[in-house]
């Protein structure tokens, strides 16, 4: 499983000129759905795209092309206790952790999924927690 990250659904999705790094990702995540591994978004995700966007033409778009491609994954007790976790790890090493981005790495680690994010906030966590990013 490969969750997406609102910084890849950002690029592709809300970006209304697509400059060279928006074409790279939309093709990787085109790429991603083209093949047999499961894709969804955590719901902190979806609320985050969709909470930046100011037009209601545009939040309705994307809100149809999300539901119409995507799995919306939803954290769970367990995610969250995960979350907690993750954000002790990081404090204890100095390493700030927001609690959307822990959820979100816990949300990953808790599915063996891997997460497909462009955010560099989430490398720490590889090491520190057992995250696992899509290459």
């Amino acid at each position: 499983m490969i969750l997406l990250d609102t910084s890849v659904l950002s690029a592709v999705l809300r970006r209304r000129r697509h400059g060279e790094t928006e074409a790279r990702l939309i093709a990787r995540v085109s790429e991603v759905l083209a093949s047999d591994i499961q894709v969804a978004i955590p719901g902190i995700c979806l609320q985050d795209l969709l909470s930046g966007i100011a037009e209601s033409a545009q939040h309705d778009r994307i809100l149809a092309a999300v539901r119409a491609s995507f799995t919306v994954a939803l954290a769970t007790e367990g995610d969250h206790l995960k979350a907690a976790d993750v954000a002790y790890l990081a404090a204890r090493k100095g390493i700030a952790v927001s609690t959307p981005d822990a959820l979100i790495a816990a949300q990953t680690i808790n599915r063996r999924a891997r997460l497909f994010t462009t955010d560099a906030d989430f490398e720490p966590l590889v090491k520190l927690a057992g995250l696992r990013l899509l290459g």
